[in-house]
């Protein structure tokens, strides 16, 4: 299995992850339980989690009326492309 395959999985996986805290809040939300904080959907998003964050408050509907995060997350998915662009180019990794 190639590093590039692997890069690529973790990648995946780490937004699969990010999708299901959004999903997993809003039920929180719902259900009056104790939540996931902002701070942590946030974190995971600039983690590189962007690109789950934002699909996954579209799906679930939860966290886009606040501005902070209609700022903040394409804020993380565009550093997240710019970090993966960063390792590509520094690292040469062949694509």
């Amino acid at each position: 299995m190639n590093n590039i395959l692997i890069l690529e999985t973790i990648y995946i996986v780490w937004n699969l992850v990010v999708f299901f805290m959004v999903g997993l809040d809003k039920l929180k939300a719902k259900n009056h339980w104790y939540r996931i904080s902002e701070f942590t959907l946030l974190f995971s998003s600039f983690a590189m989690g962007g690109v789950g964050a934002s699909i996954g408050m579209i799906v679930f509907h939860h966290k886009i009326s606040k501005l902070k995060f209609r700022i903040l997350v394409p804020i993380a998915i565009v550093l997240n492309i710019l970090l993966i662009g960063f390792f590509i180019y520094s690292f040469a990794i062949k694509v």
